[in-house]
């Protein structure tokens, strides 16, 4: 049968999109107000989406559900595992009294939305839209650098030794062997 002036059906509502207002991922069609993420439901665009199978999400959420975990993507075994959290682990957690900070009366906005995450670097409450894991402690985005170069760091340049943070290349300088060879003092220079 003839699909006279129509479109395809959209993915998510299964309704006509029509060619003005179609958006294409992986072969199929959506509506503007459907091309939203299947966890968050926030509003995707083609450099935001990430596609599995027959879903799509954010990109964050695409990687929180299906994104790497275990050793060799971060700082060791799952530091970026996105297994789901054991529930009694998470319960002893908070039975645990928070952490002192400088400000022993935290705001409003953190009481009501409970932010007992702090970073190790500048001790301040960290949110969910502005945490990133490291060492197995939540940092700020803007703290989670190396400690010796100030350097920013990413999933990939991250190592850590006694709950700091460094890149591969300080960590490599400082803690790293040393010897004829390999990378540190007593390598022959040209011209010598």
């Amino acid at each position: 049968m003839p699909n006279w002036g129509g479109g395809s059906k959209c993915a998510a509502c299964e309704k006509t999109v029509y060619h003005a207002e179609e958006i294409q991922c992986n072969g199929r069609s959506f509506h503007k107000p459907c091309f939203i993420c299947m966890t968050c439901r926030k509003g995707l665009d083609s450099t935001t989406v990430a596609a599995h199978e027959s879903e799509i999400y954010c990109k964050s959420c695409y990687g929180k559900k299906y994104g790497p975990k275990g050793y060799g993507y971060g700082q060791g075994a799952g530091a970026l595992s996105s297994d789901p959290v054991d529930n009694e682990q998470l319960q002893s957690q908070e039975s645990k009294p928070p952490r002192s900070s400088t400000n022993s009366n935290p705001g409003k906005f953190a009481q009501k939305f409970g932010s007992s995450d702090r970073c190790p670097r500048c001790s301040k409450a960290v949110y969910a839209a502005e945490k990133v894991m490291g060492a197995g402690k939540p940092w700020h985005k803007t703290c989670f650098r190396c400690l010796l170069c100030g350097k920013s760091l990413e999933s990939t340049t991250v190592t850590d030794k006694d709950g700091e943070l460094y890149c591969k290349v300080c960590y490599a300088k400082n803690f790293g062997p040393k010897g004829r060879g390999l990378g540190n003092m007593g390598v022959v220079e040209d011209g010598e």
